[in-house]
């Protein structure tokens, strides 16, 4: 019958629980660079499909909102708060 004991792994850090799946190869945390490089990557893609075979505009209309909505959030989140803790 297998243990049901979680075994101690010396990560380094003092308050990192010893069970975390990410305790093994050491990383905590989001990749706040990188989702801000794949929305701007993203709204710009959303731009470049206002040229297109269609008459109408109404889906221009939605391509512009969501990319400027994609585009300003992210410019937004990248600006350094005062007092803020580091993200």
């Amino acid at each position: 019958m297998a243990s049901t004991e979680v075994a101690t792994i010396d990560t380094g850090w003092v308050r990192e629980p010893a069970d975390a799946p990410s305790a093994r190869f050491g990383w905590h945390g989001v990749g706040r660079k990188s989702i801000a490089a794949a929305a701007l990557i993203v709204g710009l893609i959303l731009l470049g499909m206002l040229k297109g075979n269609h008459v109408g505009h109404v889906e221009d209309i939605y391509l512009v909102i969501i990319a400027v909505a994609m585009i300003g959030y992210t410019v937004y989140s990248m600006i350094p708060r005062k007092g803020a803790w580091k993200r």
